[in-house]
């Protein structure tokens, strides 16, 4: 399971490392996608297969579904770590997310998601006023 928060920096190669206890549940290959809120999503190749057939399995008639689908499999790569366990971030996703120097790394549970320093405390400080409201609309979903 992915989870906590760690701060990083993208070295001038656009080379991210990424965390030890995260790197040895990615394995040797995984997916980094673009993801939702300007960010990026990073996930072991099981969880992106899983996205994957979610992805294929939305009704190609809706626009909607159309768009989202484009967005996710045009904006994803399949990534390595080098030996010092770093990863490097292609110009299109690091536009995507605003990644430039500080990159805040974010566990999600099956997988975890890489952020601009600003956005990630953008996003954090929004969350944080309206968690309660976020909490009671969960009950929709039963949680």
């Amino acid at each position: 399971m992915f989870m906590g928060e760690s701060s990083h920096n993208l070295d001038p190669k656009g080379r991210l490392t990424i965390p030890a206890k995260f790197r040895n549940q990615l394995g040797e290959t995984f997916v980094i996608a673009k993801w939702m809120e300007h960010s990026l999503r990073a996930m072991p190749l099981d969880v992106w297969n899983r996205l994957e057939e979610q992805l294929n399995n939305l009704p190609i008639g809706k626009k909607d579904a159309r768009a989202f689908k484009r967005f996710v499999m045009a904006g994803s790569m399949q990534a390595e770590f080098d030996k010092q366990g770093r990863v490097i971030i292609p110009t299109n996703l690091k536009e995507h997310a605003g990644l430039e120097k500080e990159v805040v790394v974010t566990g999600v549970g099956d997988s975890f998601e890489i952020w601009s320093a600003d956005n990630w405390q953008a996003y954090t400080a929004e969350t944080a006023e309206n968690f309660d409201e976020i909490a009671e609309g969960l009950v929709d979903f039963d949680f």
